[in-house]
């Protein structure tokens, strides 16, 4: 995009400095799209199963959303679906910046790596569950990762910034926690504290961090030695 021809032009600019393609637009929507399906047919699974055990729609809802797989796809689906918006629109100004859509491709990044390297083998769906399974966990993040490595430009992160981006997992462990003290459930067997007990899984939690944070250095060296500063290339 060429540089505004006045300081007029560029004081009243009410889009980021950087445009999506209508490749990118594309890309965004189709992610957009296997987001939203993945989530409301894994909501479907959910609540179906949690009412056939006697327990009320609302308690499905509760235990979707206590497991770190559907809340990312849930957020893939808001964040994809913003890119698509006007850039006017402050939801999409939002999701629009690199960081902030950086972070969402970690996060799915993270569930991806966490899921085949710790849970994969502990289950084992068929039919369509099977297929619902490996596009929350296999699909979505390798979408997310070939999206940004061909339209997220090249962006500068400030300290204050990366540790944002480690309030949504360090959050997620902290209410898991708190919620499984009050009702014993907890989503995920290395963070079971009524099988493990607290120190073993403060040890589990502190090594999936330590992972976490390797995904970020990894996408921070991408970042800075293999990105193009220009956004939404077709």
């Amino acid at each position: 995009m060429s540089p505004p021809s006045s300081p007029t032009a560029f004081s009243t600019q009410t889009v980021p400095p950087w445009a999506l393609s209508s490749s990118a637009l594309f890309n965004a929507a189709l992610i957009a799209l296997v987001s939203w399906v993945a989530f409301l047919a894994q909501s479907n699974l959910n609540i179906v199963r949690m009412v056939a055990h006697g327990h009320t729609s609302i308690d499905g809802i509760g235990r979707l959303l206590s497991y770190l797989t559907n809340l990312t796809a849930l957020l893939s689906a808001i964040c994809y679906s913003a890119l698509t918006l006007p850039a006017q629109q402050w939801l999409s100004r939002f999701f629009r910046k690199p960081q902030v859509t950086s972070a969402v491709t970690v996060y799915l990044m993270f569930v991806g790596v966490a899921y085949n390297l710790l849970l994969r083998q502990l289950w084992h769906p068929s039919g369509w569950q099977a297929v619902l399974n490996e596009t929350l966990h296999s699909v979505l993040p390798v979408l997310s990762v070939l999206y940004w490595c061909r339209f997220v430009p090249r962006f500068t992160m400030r300290a204050q910034q990366l540790w944002l981006w480690l309030v949504y997992p360090i959050g997620y462990l902290c209410i898991t926690l708190w919620r499984g003290a009050g009702s014993g459930f907890y989503p995920y067997p290395f963070i079971n504290v009524a099988k493990l007990g607290y120190p073993q899984v403060l040890l589990n939690a502190s090594g999936l961090l330590i992972g976490f944070l390797l995904l970020i250095g990894l996408l921070l060296v991408l970042n800075r030695f293999g990105k193009r500063r220009n956004h939404g290339a077709a």
